[in-house]
């Protein structure tokens, strides 16, 4: 069995809930949010809108310097408050990211949490440790640089809130 790992991350941003949802549920608005340095792109016809049971295909190069394919299925829609996106095939032993989108005072809260896990056992732990965990904080923190540039962010929440 695969180790599982878990990323989670919030970002408040100065947009409302409807707006947000219409940013994020665009999937071809996920090639703004990712990193130049990935060259990803959307292989498939997409919708304007996502929906449950949607299969998307994306082109991607890995660090470094790996061509990669990715296929994802969105597994769950309950417009505007959350998504889920499932990896069918791709880099990844298990990829389950689920995407929540909370109406806060001022704007909006838009939570990701990741389950992941990658294949080839130790090697995979090794990989994970040396560069691939460093790898996901950074694409996350750039998502969250590009959408604050865009929309505007918001002020952490106080703590014990």
């Amino acid at each position: 069995m695969p180790r599982i790992y878990r990323l989670h991350r919030s970002q408040r941003l100065a947009m409302g809930l409807d707006q947000a949802w219409e940013f994020f549920s665009n999937p071809r608005n996920l090639e703004e949010i990712t990193p130049d340095d990935l060259h990803f792109s959307i292989v498939s016809e997409v919708p304007d809108r996502i929906y449950t049971g949607l299969v998307i295909q994306y082109r991607l190069i890995l660090p470094p310097g790996v061509p990669s394919g990715w296929l994802t299925e969105i597994k769950a829609v309950e417009a505007p408050r959350r998504f889920v996106d499932e990896q069918r095939f791709g880099p990844y032993a298990l990829w389950f990211h689920e995407h929540t989108f909370h109406a806060i005072e001022g704007g909006v809260e838009c939570r990701d949490l990741v389950h992941y896990a990658l294949p080839l056992g130790w090697l995979g732990r090794l990989a994970h440790a040396l560069f691939v965990r460093r790898q996901l904080h950074g694409i996350f923190a750039h998502r969250a640089r590009v959408l604050a540039a865009r929309f505007g962010e918001l002020p952490s929440a106080p703590s014990g809130s």
